[in-house]
């Protein structure tokens, strides 16, 4: 799978704010804000996951019924993986 420039993108983007976290860790930055953060970045996380199984599955998808697979086990393995990232 090709992972183009928007996730790549979005992973820099958390990439930034961990480290904007770590700062405000190092300045003593009160609790309920750094928790504010980290919730952002992972809800950031989650968002990009779901991004990637949903892409990988279109193009899995589309793959296997050129082919005349079926395309069940493919969409049961991309629901796995989303559940399995929570």
């Amino acid at each position: 799978m090709e992972y183009n420039i928007q996730v790549k993108n979005r992973l820099k983007r958390m990439e930034g704010q961990i480290r904007g976290i770590l700062k405000m860790m190092e300045d003593d930055q009160p609790c309920k804000e750094v928790i504010t953060q980290l919730s952002a970045v992972r809800s950031a996380v989650d968002r990009t996951v779901g991004v990637i199984v949903s892409s990988n599955l279109v193009d899995c998808v589309i793959e296997a019924e050129k082919k005349g697979e079926d395309t069940e086990q493919l969409i049961k393995e991309s629901v796995s993986l989303l559940v399995k990232s929570r």
